[in-house]
This record gives structure tokens, C-alpha cells and sequence, in this order.
């Protein structure tokens, strides 16, 4: 069978699990973020979880241009780049440990971190006068964008740690898009190299990726259309919501 000599798919198993991963790529680019860490769950139990990382990648770089395109009015590159100088740190940092460390405590330690960057952001909604001085801190920036990076590159999963950065901030809704879009797309093309590097993107995952992109783009359709319909409010509540759901799913999930 053509799919299984060619790509990553060695059942049909595996193949609705990456096809339903694949959408909720599609879903996280065009604003709802919680889906994201659940196309880390299907994918890693589909793929196991080091390979699924590369095979992710590409999917969610060409869905970064997607997101980016229809997000074009909203945002700006220069939001973005008080996130890029740490989230790159971590992405090194993620590169060189992603070989030694255990996947399992990965995803723990990965939905502890979300978990407790949620909890944050509820306190922050409570005391938001007190705490506006460190959330506009460059220190402030600088953590959560070396989070974010080390995330991104142990199990792409750093959706979740940019949303609740970006409702810390308190961008309108289409803000949140533009910025959120623009950084995973600069992002996700710096892992590049590293990942290659590692091995996790080759010429069978590729191809998988050839098959599993028109999911994306449904995603990206079905998402857009969802927010189009979504107020402010209701918006940064559905992105609290999905990320909590995700980030325990994280946990309890059995690591691939």
C-alpha cells in the first residue's frame, strides 16, 4: 500500500488519529490555541512522541502562513519581538536536551508549566493593578518567551504558554490573532535546522505531511468562521477553557 511505504501512516488507527491532529492544527492557527496541545497528544500517540515533533513541524509552519495571511490586519511584527531573543534561547536549549530527556516527564513538566501559567492569569484578572507593573516588565517577556521556546521545541506546545502571555496583555481580539500568528510562523521557521538536525524531518515524514495538509487548511476554515461569531469576552474564555482541558489532558494522557 502506497502509505505505508510512503509515509509515517501504518494503519487506519494511525491515520484518523493524524488526520483529526491535523485539524486541530488547523483549529490552534486560526485562534483557538487550546487545540494545539491536543494535536500534541494524537500525534505523539500516533507516532510516538519524539518522532511526531518533527513530523508536526511543517504542518504548522504551513499553517503559520495561513494564519498570518488571514490575520494580516490585525497585529503587528513589532509586538512580536520583545517574545523572539528568549523564545530562540529555548529553542536551543529545548534542541540540545530533547535526546536526554524522558518524554513522560516532558509532558508533565510541559502541562504543570501551562497549569501554572493559567492559575497566574487568574490572579492577574483579580489583582490586575497590582501586578500590571510586572506584566509589563521586560522580565515578564523574557520568561515567558523562554518558556515558549523551550516548549515549541521538546513537543510543540507552546501555544498554550503564548495565549496566556497574550490575554496577560490584554490585546482586542484581532491583536491577539495577528501577534500570535506572526510569532509562531518566525518561530516554527527557526526550529527548522535543529530539527532536521535531530533527524525527526525526512523525506517519510514529508510526504505524511503532503497528506495530512488539507486537514489543516479544514481546520484553519472551521476555526476562522467559529471566531468570526465569538465576542471579546467569550473569546478569551473559550481560549482559558481549551488550554485547561489541554494542558490536563498533557498530564494524564500516557506519554507516546
Amino acid at each position: 500500500m502506497w502509505l505505508t511505504d510512503h509515509t509515517l501512516i501504518q494503519d487506519s488507527s494511525v491515520f484518523w488519529m493524524a488526520l483529526i491532529g491535523a485539524v486541530c492544527i488547523g483549529l490552534s492557527k486560526s485562534g483557538l490555541s487550546g487545540t494545539a496541545t491536543l494535536t500534541v497528544v494524537l500525534m505523539a500517540q500516533a507516532f510516538g512522541a519524539k518522532a511526531s515533533v518533527g513530523l508536526v513541524l511543517p504542518l504548522l509552519i504551513a499553517a503559520d502562513f495561513m494564519g498570518v495571511w488571514l490575520n494580516r490586519h490585525g497585529g503587528s511584527w513589532k509586538k512580536v519581538l520583545p517574545m523572539t531573543p528568549p523564545a530562540m534561547i529555548g529553542v536551543v536549549i529545548g534542541w540540545l536536551v530533547l535526546d536526554h530527556i524522558d518524554r513522560t516527564t516532558t509532558r508533565y513538566v510541559i502541562g504543570w508549566i501551562i497549569v501554572g501559567l493559567l492559575i497566574f492569569k487568574l490572579i492577574l484578572d483579580w489583582k490586575r493593578q497590582e501586578l500590571l507593573a510586572l506584566t509589563s516588565h521586560r522580565l515578564f517577556a523574557w520568561s515567558m518567551g523562554l518558556c515558549a521556546g523551550v516548549t515549541t521545541m521538546l513537543a510543540n506546545a507552546a501555544g498554550p504558554v503564548m495565549t496566556v502571555y497574550l490575554l496577560s496583555q490584554r490585546l482586542e481580539k484581532k491583536e491577539h490573532l495577528g501577534v500570535f500568528t506572526r510569532f509562531f510562523l518566525f518561530i516554527n521557521l527557526f526550529k527548522v535546522p535543529f530539527s532536521a538536525n535531530l533527524g525527526i524531518i525526512n523525506p517519510q515524514s514529508l510526504m505524511t505531511n503532503v497528506v495530512l495538509l488539507p486537514a489543516v487548511v479544514i481546520g484553519i476554515l472551521i476555526g476562522w468562521q467559529i471566531l468570526k461569531r465569538i465576542p471579546q469576552q467569550a473569546f478569551e474564555w473559550v481560549l482559558f477553557l481549551l488550554t485547561t482541558f489541554a494542558a490536563l489532558w498533557l498530564i494524564i494522557t500516557p506519554g507516546g
